[in-house]
């Protein structure tokens, strides 16, 4: 008689995190050309394509609920949003009683931005 082996082993999840520099960067690769000269030569028209495919992927890795950074911008990330029944709220301007309809489950992006770029915007100095 065969025994079967039971493996311990659970299923590990893909530890590699998305890096957008690292896929931008292999995209630029792939499309830079070397001219006569010695220059590297970049189209614009594929420049264009090599950034939408990269926001693409980085939007597709935000939607599996994995947080991707943007070097400077800030973190995408999806925010999970929970059902609500339906009834009476009060309006906190008005203080008025108002009827609020049902909300389902549902998921949505979440952008957050870095400290850094919130103090930018908050210095009167940056705002000419």
């Amino acid at each position: 008689m065969v025994k079967k082996e039971k493996s311990s082993k659970k299923p590990q999840k893909n530890s590699a995190k998305y890096n957008l520099i690292d896929d931008l960067h292999e995209k630029i690769l792939k499309i830079s050309q070397v001219n006569s000269k010695g220059e590297v030569v970049i189209k614009k028209a594929d420049l264009k394509k090599a950034i939408e495919d990269v926001f693409t992927n980085a939007s597709k890795e935000a939607v599996k609920g994995n947080k991707v950074r943007f070097p400077i911008l800030g973190i995408l990330t999806m925010k999970d949003i929970p059902a609500r029944k339906a009834g009476k709220q009060k309006n906190p301007f008005t203080g008025e009683m108002v009827e609020v309809p049902a909300r389902p489950a549902s998921r949505k992006p979440k952008w957050s931005f870095p400290k850094s770029l919130k103090e930018f915007f908050a210095d009167k100095k940056n705002w000419k």
